[in-house]
């Protein structure tokens, strides 16, 4: 490659929310030069800087251990006991470090500091400014587009392209790298993913890396009908109405979401109206959360008096589970000299066959950025990068070949319509199959030419791609109901499948039992 800026590192990130900056933090903390790259600007790309994340945030002591139970039986048996403890501990020691590192915590009315969430852009702001002040080299818009190997199959840095600089290509050799690169929301428009595109699950694919949980990426959550911000949290004092104004028969609290649901996914209209709030905590819920009601108020809408309608919007493995498997505890992926973390990585081990909704995925990223970022620097240390032989796009730019818009649209259609995620079907899942594997062949010459500084736009297609084909290959293998995963043809669970499920290939899409079982601590889950 001619004109390229090179660059070295010991520990390569690629990402920019929570997991990638404590990702950089920690392998800078243990000595390594670090670079970050972000597809965006790192600090205010992605659904945290757009929101905020609660926390599964518990003390030391026996709570931690009954939270471990509950979502042992919740989770659908699948989970790993051993995460779990790892998970809640180094959450718990680093949300210290950041109150230290001047997060604004508030004090509740006894005095202690409130430390079960966390506002969006005051959190990647810190962060953000710890990981310059740990000496991380941050390069913003600067999109990787593959990763690079050695002979040995080692993974020793990426490729990518400077977008401000006219497309201007960069190469960046390391001793490691953690991939730190979101989930997919599949261009959705839900508030925040739309550099969520599944990018790193196809470079790590590419080097043969295995995946797991994709059968768990159909989260969905509510939001106005005519609004993308999906903070749920909201919608646990709502009563839900049909389209003639009857109130559903469901049950209190978020549990009455699924009636809601169940109908938005059959074409039905529905209403929601947040009347079960507390007079007292309604001025709280607008501070907590002004992006849900500002799209109300600009309608003149007051929803604690007026129902409004609502839609269903895709959140895929952002708000959902699966993504690369983890081989060891420092979240190392099934390929030599790549790490995962947040939600790039699986989260099957601590939150099982259900969402990690906003608490666990929160933590998730500040624990899973800890270990990887370790990881990536003790595999680093003492390493020199080998001579790259995987190198350049597999796909050229060629006239007459299909758009990225197309292929984008193709995708979204079997992907993002709830009768094809939020329920499935055996038919509906091997229609999409054959489809999906139709267009992996249409784009395997090549995209229409786009400008140098958009050539990352045909590298998220070719991840939409092969995102769907992987999530509609698991959800075929698992011929069950369970968690996000609800198949209309079978509608209960099935001990058989008490198991996590791999899939990975890219040409051929495969899919095999993990040989590695869950590990639970509650006798009564595995009952």
């Amino acid at each position: 490659m001619t004109g390229v800026d090179e660059h070295r590192a010991d520990v390569l990130v690629i990402g920019g929310g929570p997991a990638a900056t404590w990702a950089a933090i920690s392998a800078a903390e243990s000595g390594s030069r670090v670079t970050l790259v972000d597809k965006g600007y790192c600090g205010t790309s992605g659904a945290t800087a757009a929101g905020g994340n609660n926390l599964w945030l518990i003390a030391p002591g026996p709570r931690r251990e009954e939270s471990i139970r509950e979502r042992e039986r919740a989770a659908g048996r699948i989970t790993d006991s051993e995460w779990m403890f790892r998970v809640l501990a180094t959450s718990w020691d680093r949300i210290e470090q950041l109150a230290q590192w001047g997060y604004p915590f508030p004090v509740g009315a006894d005095g202690r500091p409130m430390r079960s969430s966390l506002q969006g852009p005051e959190y990647m702001r810190r962060m953000r400014r710890k990981a310059h002040r740990s000496g991380v080299r941050i390069l913003d818009h600067h999109p990787a587009l593959e990763l690079t190997a050695d002979a040995d199959g080692v993974v020793n840095g990426a490729i990518g392209i400077a977008r401000q600089e006219g497309g201007r290509p960069w190469r960046i050799q390391a001793g490691a790298v953690v991939l730190a690169t979101g989930g997919t929301a599949f261009l959705s428009g839900t508030f925040g993913t739309n550099v969520n595109t599944g990018d790193g699950l196809l470079m790590a694919a590419e080097h043969g890396a295995q995946l797991s949980g994709m059968e768990f990426c159909s989260a969905y959550a509510l939001a106005p009908e005519w609004g993308t911000h999906t903070k749920g949290r909201m919608l646990q004092w709502a009563s839900f109405y049909d389209e003639d104004g009857q109130p559903f028969p469901t049950q209190l609290g978020l549990g009455g979401r699924q009636d809601a649901q169940w109908a938005l996914a059959h074409g039905k209209r529905v209403f929601a109206r947040l009347d079960r709030a507390p007079e007292h905590i309604r001025q709280t819920m607008r501070d907590a959360q002004p992006n849900y009601f500002l799209p109300l108020d600009k309608a003149g809408i007051d929803p604690f008096v007026t129902a409004y309608p609502i839609r269903m919007v895709y959140e895929g493995s952002v708000r959902g589970t699966g993504g690369l498997r983890l081989t060891g505890t420092d979240c190392a992926t099934t390929v030599p000299g790549l790490y995962a973390a947040g939600d790039a990585a699986t989260r099957e081990l601590i939150t099982g066959s259900l969402s990690g909704g906003g608490s666990r995925n929160g933590s998730w990223a500040i624990a899973s950025g800890s270990f990887a970022g370790r990881g990536a620097a003790e595999f680093s240390r003492g390493r020199t990068a080998g001579p790259v032989v995987s190198d350049g796009p597999s796909r050229p730019a060629r006239p007459g070949a299909p758009a990225v818009e197309e292929v984008v649209r193709a995708v979204q259609a079997h992907i993002l319509p709830p009768l094809r995620s939020y329920l499935k079907s055996s038919e509906r899942l091997a229609a999409s199959a054959a489809a999906l594997d139709n267009v992996w062949r249409d784009i395997a010459e090549g995209f229409a030419p786009v400008a140098p500084r958009d050539s990352y736009k045909p590298r998220q297609a070719v991840a939409l791609v092969a995102a769907a084909r992987w999530i509609t290959a698991a959800s075929l293998a698992r011929a069950e109901s369970r968690g996000l995963h609800r198949r209309e043809d079978i509608t209960g669970s099935d001990e058989r499948f008490d198991h996590r499920i791999l899939v990975g290939g890219l040409d051929s899409v495969w899919t095999a039992d993990d040989p590695v079982a869950p590990q639970l601590i509650s006798s009564e889950a595995v009952a």
